[in-house]
């Protein structure tokens, strides 16, 4: 089956677990003060080493195994402590690290309309690239895809809330990028 016959199947169970996708469990999580509470979504962007893409990498920081001796650039990702709920990687395919119930660890030092600590009462997905390199046509089909399904499970999460990191971390992360077309993204959710 296609990627896009797959992604507009996406379900999220009541465990807030994505049905018919790639489950890796971090252990970088905790629990919400507010399950309740879940109204922000935050768009981010990785790639390790950075602007490299493919390969295990982005799954075993995020799970706490990756090898900093494998490349130079990882000596300063020695001992970080990081997660995202879900990365989506260049071909569309969707991996979820975290379930959405859960606090994720993706945003750091962050504020929404006056309110800090936005992994509190946010969902944080990766796109596989840089701030620089366009991102692919699976990438903004799945992301659509995934948006849709969290906007139905999450009713809090509208439109005006849906940023990128630069957004909630200003002058400290750039994330998604100029490369990220907000305009093609907006236009898919209809």
């Amino acid at each position: 089956m296609g990627i896009e016959n797959h992604m507009q199947r996406l379900t999220i169970n009541p465990q807030g677990w994505l049905a018919n996708t790639i489950i890796c469990q971090s252990s970088h999580v905790n629990p919400r003060p507010d399950i309740s509470d879940v109204s922000l979504l935050v768009i981010h962007n990785i790639s390790l080493p950075p602007g490299q893409f493919g390969g295990d990498y982005i799954d075993d920081l995020f799970m706490g195994r990756l090898d900093c001796s494998a490349d130079p650039y990882f000596a300063q990702l020695q001992g970080l402590r990081v997660s995202a709920h879900c990365m989506i990687n260049r071909l569309g395919i969707v991996t979820q690290y975290v379930s959405f119930d859960q606090r994720a660890w993706h945003a750091g030092l962050s504020s929404f309309e006056g309110r800090d600590n936005c992994n509190d009462f946010s969902i944080g997905i990766e796109l596989e690239g840089t701030d620089e390199q366009p991102y692919t046509e699976q990438q903004y089909q799945a992301l659509a895809a995934l948006t849709t399904a969290l906007i139905n499970q999450y009713p809090l999460i509208n439109r005006e809330r849906i940023v990128g990191h630069c957004d909630i971390a200003p002058g400290r992360k750039s994330d998604p990028g100029e490369a990220f077309d907000w305009s093609h993204y907006f236009a898919m959710l209809g």
